[in-house]
């Protein structure tokens, strides 16, 4: 452990923290009277915390410069996300920020591969910088998988050889989710390029790469685990949970917006295999930012669900940091970072102040600190459509069914349906008493032009149409919607706003939400994000939608590297083949 920061270091000041610790000078802070969460012991103990230079002193009865009184309230570790990405609460890391510390999350994991996959190195430079100066520590881990797969056409592609400066920043902890499973299974050069790069990293820290592979099992599973893949975030059920642990892999347990996997995967935690789980975020939007919280509302979701609270907070702590190797943080004890939530019930968490290396940065949902905001200019103008590629959206009708995306609510996995089709004059079209809609995702990076053209059942529109220039991975643009000159809006609105999602009703936008930082994020502060995302999400409700984050929803049904069928730029995907 790095007792102090090397800015800070030299005997002097080394042997001034230790007498602090000694008890023989006053420290800069002590919290008494609070009940401190020691998740190294699992147990509760009533006493003081001493912070000196943005660190754990001690714990006991010491003098301070600063005295606070807790009264009695719980002070844990802050909270850690294990794997995030900032983009999907549409803005950028200082306004993230301003979401999630109030919330106790005092460092993230993120994986940044929403904007490499459209602006590559520059996206992720963006991150490095606009993340600098945040009350939240942002670590990124170097994407793996830009593009996710060969079968869509992404802004941008990164080989072995453009991540390997990557892994020497510091703050870089390694490769981020391996979602070409197939690729490492059967040996692919360029991947295994890649599982390699990070394996010989010269950094200390570029030590992990995580996983991504829902519903790989068996061999497979063995071969995938023995590249060195080392966790998984994408377990749906117990059972896959329990094969993963069993191989070495680290469970990330997801609660997001769309995939919410808490309480089918709770009951494979038990006392002694609690330390190789964490509880993750994944993608969370700014609605359920403002309205349920972060990884609070993930810990009380775990602690309703019957999971011991101790246990739950060690899986947002020490878990979490453990396997990053982050040792100067998950804990309070001597030396670590005073990176610190208090809250009230230790059942049910509402995070009442933070400190983030020993200064209170927010109270009362309330942040006392503001990070700096990093011009975007650069990373603007993203969207380009090529519009004679859009003018025939037609399907022919080549039978009497339909190969058609099941929507799967509360999960981005979908299904591979085969139904009826709805034909006019030989064309095969949107039938909404069967809730099948017309979908399509056009290649905006401006490549190819390429359009492909779907249809998906569960969005329940009974008009108009949702579009979006959020479509993981590559993030071309996704239309869903009932008449083709909808669509053609929808595909419009995008385009004008240079990014962002939008509610076409009788061919003209009635509800949008620019993201101009790479077609992903907004530069307007997360309150206003939040209000008009609700305003489209009413919008969409009343054009017969009924799923919670329906734009979330759309999303993911580009992303081919999850099953069962996807839409991308190249066509219809069956991720099982």
């Amino acid at each position: 452990m790095t007792i102090l920061d090397p800015q800070a270091a030299g005997t002097e000041k080394l042997a001034e923290f230790i007498g602090v610790a000694r008890g023989d000078a006053p420290a800069d802070l002590v919290l008494r009277g609070g009940k401190v969460v020691n998740v190294l012991s699992g147990e509760v103990q009533e006493t003081s915390v001493a912070i000196h230079r943005g660190r754990i002193a001690g714990l006991g009865d010491y003098e301070g410069r600063e005295t606070q009184e807790l009264e009695g309230l719980f002070l844990s570790p802050g909270f850690i996300d294990a794997h995030c990405h900032i983009e999907s609460s549409m803005t950028p890391p200082a306004e993230y920020a301003r979401a999630v510390v109030p919330r106790g999350t005092t460092t993230v994991v993120a994986d940044p591969h929403e904007i490499a996959n459209v602006l590559g190195l520059e996206g992720i430079r963006f991150l490095l910088e606009s993340s600098r100066h945040c009350p939240l520590d942002v670590f990124l881990m170097a994407p793996s998988c830009v593009p996710a797969s060969h079968l869509e056409t992404a802004g941008a592609k990164l080989e072995a050889e453009d991540l390997s400066p990557l892994l020497r920043d510091g703050r870089i902890l390694g490769l981020g989710e391996m979602m070409n499973y197939p690729g490492v299974v059967a040996g692919d050069p360029g991947v295994l390029a890649k599982l390699e790069l990070a394996a010989g990293s010269a950094s200390a820290n570029a030590v992990r790469v995580d996983g991504h592979a829902p519903g790989l099992t068996g061999r497979a599973l063995c071969a995938y685990a023995a590249a060195g893949v080392q966790s998984d975030h994408e377990c749906v059920t117990a059972e896959e949970a329990r094969e993963k642990l069993r191989l070495g892999m680290h469970i990330m347990i997801r609660e997001g917006s769309t995939a919410r996997n808490l309480e089918a995967l709770l009951p494979v935690v038990r006392p002694e295999n609690a330390g190789r789980f964490s509880l993750v975020t994944d993608d969370v939007d700014p609605v359920d930012l403002s309205s349920k919280g972060h990884l609070d509302h993930v810990l009380n979701e775990a602690i309703r669900l019957g999971l011991d609270p101790l246990v739950a907070l060690q899986m947002v702590t020490v878990n979490s940091a453990r396997y990053f190797g982050l040792a100067d943080r998950g804990a309070i004890a001597p030396g670590f970072r005073a990176d610190l939530a208090v809250f009230d019930d230790l059942r049910r968490i509402r995070v009442r102040k933070v400190f983030k290396d020993g200064s209170l940065v927010a109270s009362e949902g309330r942040m006392a600190f503001y990070g700096d905001h990093v011009p975007s200019g650069r990373v603007r103008n993203t969207v380009s459509l090529r519009w004679d590629r859009l003018e025939d959206l037609s399907v022919a009708a080549s039978g009497r069914t339909l190969r058609v995306i099941g929507v799967e609510p509360g999960q981005i996995v979908t299904r591979s349906l085969l139904m009826e089709a709805r034909v006019e004059d030989g064309l095969a079209v949107a039938d909404v008493k069967r809730d099948i809609l017309k979908m399509a995702v056009a290649e905006r990076h401006g490549r190819t032009g390429q359009v492909g053209i779907g249809f998906v059942h569960g969005f329940g529109l009974k008009g108009g149409a949702l579009a979006s220039s959020v479509a993981h991975d590559s993030h071309n643009v996704v239309v869903a919607g009932v008449e083709d000159d909808d669509l053609r809006a929808g595909f419009r609105a995008v385009e004008e706003m240079q990014g962002g999602l939008a509610v076409i009703r009788d061919g003209r936008a009635v509800a949008q939400l620019p993201l101009p930082i790479a077609g992903l994020m907004s530069e307007s502060p997360i309150e206003a994000v939040t209000r008009e995302l609700r305003g489209l999400h009413a919008a969409a409700g009343e054009l017969g939608c009924d799923l919670p984050s329906p734009f979330m929803a759309l999303s993911f049904l580009a992303l081919a590297v999850i099953p069962e069928l996807k839409l991308t730029d190249l066509g219809l995907v069956d991720v099982t083949k």
